[in-house]
């Protein structure tokens, strides 16, 4: 780390000599699983239809992974849907929304996107509650007889719900849960979450594309008793002839799946089966931010822009740089990418300017602790210059 000789001569940081082994630090796409490779996926759902035999029970087995892995309830149905989490979410949003009023939480960037759709999109007038970067509302403000959408950690700006003591029992609304930089990362209350959204390409280290829709039987409730105002695209519906879609829930696709990105989806569910399911996830998940936080405590010029514990990511985990602008930034995470250090780890563009670095499962740990070093270097190299 950097050395101080006298008042205020810095002497510049040792350039280091161990690379990590897989600089793949991008909070999405997220860093493959360790052991991946295109060799590694199985191949004979691939230039089959997704409706044949074979693509079907892919698809089902896909599925069937994701609610071992979650110790996911028989209660909640696991559904692949077009337009990754972004999809999902509107999904839930396009066909619930309207039956009671809407809050809707926002302290980053997707967050706000929500807001913009209730408000602007489907004009509900929701009742907007909002904290900056780094920070989460006052959570005992929700009122449960609404609707509440909210993001259950913020990926552009490393900040997340504590847990899910804050969500009512006894509540009337439904809970959204966007939670596509939690699911496989936390231990997720299940009970307390009728609809939740993620994408493979988190946590997991899957591709894009798709996005997975959960729902607890309350939403199913919600889906088969209420017809929303406005009229539904083809790939948002999930009801036929007043019931639930089951099919949709059982890997009858409403349209086509890439079954290249299914296949990357499943290696990675029995890589994480592998290591201990979900539990063994958020241990290494854990483990990770646990030695970034090392590195932020042994240098003085970095910082947490989500200041408290029980509110900061361990996956998308941001971080503050003294002084530091967006060119500056720029400049940081290009200096790393060019000496195969670190790839894309500034921060969102919409968040104040920082680096993000991803802290998920399939990072490895020894990697996180090779970077500190680099990051050290860096900073000492663009200050000097």
């Amino acid at each position: 780390m950097t050395d101080t000789v006298g008042a205020g001569t810095n002497v510049l940081a040792a350039k280091p000599a161990t690379l990590p082994a897989r600089p793949h630090f991008s909070s999405g796409p997220c860093a493959k699983p360790p052991g991946w490779s295109p060799q590694a996926l199985a191949t004979e759902s691939l230039g089959r239809s997704h409706r044949s035999k074979v693509g079907k029970a892919r698809l089902q087995y896909c599925i069937d992974l994701m609610r071992e892995l979650l110790k996911l309830p028989d209660t909640h149905r696991i559904g692949i849907v077009p337009g990754s989490d972004t999809g999902a979410y509107e999904m839930a949003m396009w066909t619930m929304l309207g039956a009671l009023p809407v809050t809707a939480l926002a302290w980053e960037s997707f967050g706000e996107g929500w807001v913009t759709d209730a408000a602007k999109q489907l004009k509900l007038d929701p009742t907007i509650i909002r904290a900056d970067y780094g920070h989460i509302p006052d959570l005992d403000a929700v009122d449960w007889s609404n609707d509440v959408l909210f993001t259950w950690n913020g990926t552009t700006s490393g900040a997340r719900v504590p847990n899910g003591d804050w969500i009512a029992e006894d509540r009337e609304g439904l809970s959204f849960a966007d939670a596509t930089s939690a699911v496989f990362a936390y231990d997720l209350p299940w009970d307390k979450i009728d609809v939740a959204t993620f994408s493979w390409q988190k946590v997991l280290g899957g591709e894009g594309a798709h996005g997975v829709l959960i729902l607890g039987p309350r939403a199913v409730e919600r889906l088969e008793s209420y017809t929303p105002a406005w009229p539904l695209p083809k790939v948002f519906r999930l009801v036929s002839k007043g019931k639930l879609a089951e099919g949709v829930f059982k890997g009858e696709t409403i349209n086509t799946p890439s079954m290249l990105a299914v296949e990357d989806a499943i290696f990675a569910l029995e890589w994480g089966k592998s290591i201990g399911g979900a539990e063994g996830m958020v241990a290494r998940s854990n483990a990770n931010a646990a030695a970034l936080d090392a590195i932020v405590q042994a240098l003085p010029w970095l910082g947490h822009l989500a200041p408290d514990p029980a509110t900061r990511s361990t996956t998308s985990v941001c971080l503050t740089v003294e002084g530091a602008d967006e060119a500056f930034i720029k400049a940081f995470a290009g200096l790393l990418e060019k000496e195969g250090a670190a790839f894309d780890i500034a921060g969102y563009r919409d968040a104040p300017p920082g680096l993000r670095i991803w802290c998920g499962a399939t990072v490895d740990t020894a990697d996180i602790e090779a970077l500190g070093p680099w990051l050290d270097w860096a900073y000492s190299e663009l200050k000097a210059s």
